[in-house]
């Protein structure tokens, strides 16, 4: 396989057409190496439009959810970043390169500690790694100017809103099948928040969250 052209023919092909069209995001999809997070058996999929096989109950995004959740977060050097499901550490990479710190979560102890080598292999070393669930956040580590789950829930808990700063935003794909929806969350103030639907799409439950709405837009 050649892999600078299956990279190009990604984000030509499957990425740009879904209007992620930021060229810093763009730049850092030929920076950092997605193949290199994707598990061997699945490294000939890494360009693929799928969400890939990482356990029996978790998934790896798809390439174009990946890079538009990345673009519509905004993220500045500046800031710290909370992600909740790190997988292999491919999110958590990409957001690295943007932010000044990233907590990455991962309830799969296997995951967790695949994430934490890859990172360390790719030389991103702004990301910590931590084997718990998010569905609480990390109140020690708050407030965040970024949360990021990187998987679908039935709902956005409070506790999570609340660890952001005023200003701050989150990202999560919301719902259940057949058609969840993508949803960036922006705290307006003390008690306010504001809430836009980015795209309809599916994917993977994150583990730990409750499957009963806990916050509603």
């Amino acid at each position: 396989m050649n892999l600078e052209q299956a990279r190009f023919n990604m984000i030509e092909q499957q990425i740009r057409p879904w209007d992620v069209l930021d060229p810093s995001v763009l730049e850092l999809l030929h920076v950092v190496h997605r193949e290199d997070f994707v598990p061997e058996a699945h490294r000939h999929q890494a360009f693929v439009d799928i969400e890939l096989p990482l356990t029996a109950t978790r998934r790896m995004l798809a390439p174009k959810v990946e890079a538009r959740l990345l673009q519509e977060l905004k993220v500045q050097r500046h800031e710290k970043v909370l992600e909740i499901g790190a997988a292999t550490g491919h999110l958590a990479a990409l957001l690295g390169h943007k932010a000044q710190r990233v907590i990455a979560l991962e309830a799969d102890a296997g995951l967790a500690a695949q994430a934490a080598a890859n990172l360390k292999r790719a030389g991103v070393l702004n990301v910590t790694v931590l084997n718990q669930d998010g569905a609480a956040g990390l109140a020690a580590e708050e407030p965040f100017d970024v949360i990021l789950l990187s998987g679908s829930v039935a709902a956005v808990p409070q506790a999570l809103l609340n660890q952001l700063k005023v200003g701050g935003r989150l990202a999560a794909i919301v719902g259940g099948e057949p058609v969840m929806r993508a949803q960036l969350v922006t705290r307006t103030g003390a008690n306010d928040f504001s809430s836009v639907v980015l795209f309809d799409t599916v994917a993977g439950r994150l583990p730990g969250f409750a499957e009963a709405p806990a916050f509603s837009f």
